[in-house]
């Protein structure tokens, strides 16, 4: 563990499609840390399919994601982007962190019983065992922060007790094998609802186009997402998530688009109803997502260029990856390869 700088790292599954939630909640989040942190962000192509994947599809996603990734600010120069199954150590070290990791704490897992709900016909041990590969994405690269939404904050409780486990069991405190992680929660812009379910985050694989905005929506479907997104009864534009979640949900896309804050939206609005506020909100997108648009259409051109990117991401990734599963394996007593 020689990393001089905090690590932090994050990872999408390329599948459905990247939301403005997704922009918002995480990867706007992610830009700013590389000048502190050493970042690295994956396409975590080996948990997508724990779900059926159409081939073509899933390679066509991620390059679509790698790109817009890039076209959001992530500097590959400045940030390691990779795809997962690119990094052979991810799949290795499940396998060893399975059998520090009980039946019991996956059973308690709450996304497996959701997924199972809705994927009665392929309810598969990838699914169960979920978590741990997660847990052996974090733990390969020391990350000592880690950007999750609190519906991932369970699985990373149980990164940090899998870690806590092993390290007690072949570390000591002065020399322990892996860095015990913690949860970094953006404050603003982390849970960005549906624009018809305002009590649920928005989803890139949502049943409902009308409930997400993605990232390459033109402004004319923006529009018209916004302006049929679910209110509240009433006219008062005011922040209250328990009472008005569908204004709260545009409230809050609104500032995280400009920055506005919600006592000035409140000002601005008072009086006004909803239909100007989401005139408003949707103008704030499309202008958001403008450049956005326009750098991936200009990077998706080059798919030559973002294979080069992964390459290069997957080659630097290995590095650390590799010298943590060969310290585990030495913990482990392996003979050395």
């Amino acid at each position: 563990m020689t990393a001089t700088r905090p690590v932090v790292l994050s990872g999408i599954q390329p599948s459905g499609r990247l939301t403005l939630g997704n922009y918002l909640g995480a990867i706007k989040n992610w830009v700013p840390l590389s000048a502190t942190h050493d970042c690295y962000y994956m396409l975590v192509d080996l948990h997508a399919i724990t779900v059926r994947q159409e081939p073509a599809v899933l390679r066509d996603r991620c390059l679509e994601f790698i790109a817009l990734y890039i076209a959001c600010g992530l500097d590959p120069a400045r940030n390691v982007l990779f795809v997962q199954s690119h990094v052979a150590a991810h799949a290795r070290l499940a396998w060893v962190l399975n059998c520090y990791t009980q039946m019991g704490e996956l059973n308690r897992m709450t996304q497996f019983k959701d997924k199972s709900a809705k994927n009665v016909d392929n309810i598969n041990a990838g699914l169960f065992d979920y978590p741990v590969l997660m847990a052996a994405d974090i733990l390969l690269y020391d990350a000592t922060g880690v950007p999750v939404g609190d519906d991932q904050k369970q699985h990373l409780e149980l990164t940090r007790d899998v870690a806590i486990r092993f390290n007690n069991a072949h570390g000591s405190k002065q020399a322990p094998v892996f860095v015990v992680p913690e949860p970094m929660i953006p404050p603003v812009g982390a849970r960005i609802m549906g624009l018809q379910e305002p009590t649920a985050k928005m989803s890139k694989s949502g049943f409902a186009e009308t409930d997400a905005i993605y990232l390459l929506d033109p402004p004319d479907s923006i529009t018209r997402k916004v302006k049929r997104a679910v209110t509240d009864l009433g006219t008062e534009v005011r922040f209250d998530l328990k009472e008005k979640p569908g204004v709260s949900n545009l409230m809050s896309i609104l500032s995280a688009t400009t920055g506005e804050s919600f006592d000035s939206i409140v000002e601005r609005f008072n009086g006004q109803g909803y239909g100007k506020l989401k005139a408003a909100v949707a103008d704030a997108v499309v202008e958001c997502l403008k450049p956005v648009q326009a750098h991936y259409a200009e990077l998706r051109a080059d798919e030559a260029g973002l294979i080069a990117v992964l390459r290069d991401g997957a080659r630097r990734a290995s590095t650390v990856a590799d010298a943590t599963l060969q310290r585990v394996h030495a913990a482990l007593g392996f003979i050395p390869e």
